[in-house]
């Protein structure tokens, strides 16, 4: 019988970007650049101040509080849609969003890209310049330029909730 590469790990590392923390579950150098997984943990207020898109489709699975999603579909509508926990939201690669708590608990999701490079370059990136200085606008945009992640500027008017 075949037997396929199987990675069992304890150990993990966390990163601070912005206000969130990102304890890493598998990087891609353990799954061969296909992944990138991570708990992410946003305290209320935090999240990306502006929209974005990026190649790799993401999968958020909720495990307490809840996060507001602000998408765009292919009409140009952006969609805010709140998830709590258990529940699941999934993005297609380049798909415009972000993501944000805005209620007055910490929240926390299982987080997966697929492929995983350009987030994973992204998150380390940005936590080791802002463990050496609050990062400037500008650096953050190169951060975002040299890992295929486009900045979009401010959340748009939205409708209501799916």
């Amino acid at each position: 019988m075949d037997m396929l590469p199987v990675e069992i790990t304890t150990a993990t590392e966390t990163l601070r970007v912005g206000s969130e923390l990102a304890t890493v579950l598998a990087t891609t150098e353990e799954t061969n650049g296909d992944l990138f997984a991570v708990e992410l943990q946003m305290p209320p207020g935090g999240g990306p101040p502006v929209m974005h898109r990026h190649a790799p489709s993401e999968i958020y699975r909720v495990l307490s509080g809840e996060f507001a999603f602000y998408i765009t579909g292919p009409d140009g509508t952006t969609t805010r849609r709140v998830a709590g926990a258990g529940e699941t939201v999934t993005l297609a690669g380049d798909t415009p969003h972000t993501v944000r708590n805005e209620s007055t608990e910490d929240a926390v999701a299982f987080q997966v890209h697929a492929p995983g490079g350009p987030m994973e370059g992204f998150i380390r990136s940005a936590a080791e310049l802002a463990a050496d200085h609050p990062p400037t606008i500008e650096e953050v945009l190169d951060i975002a330029e040299r890992n295929g992640i486009e900045l979009l500027g401010p959340v748009p008017d939205v409708h209501p909730s799916w």
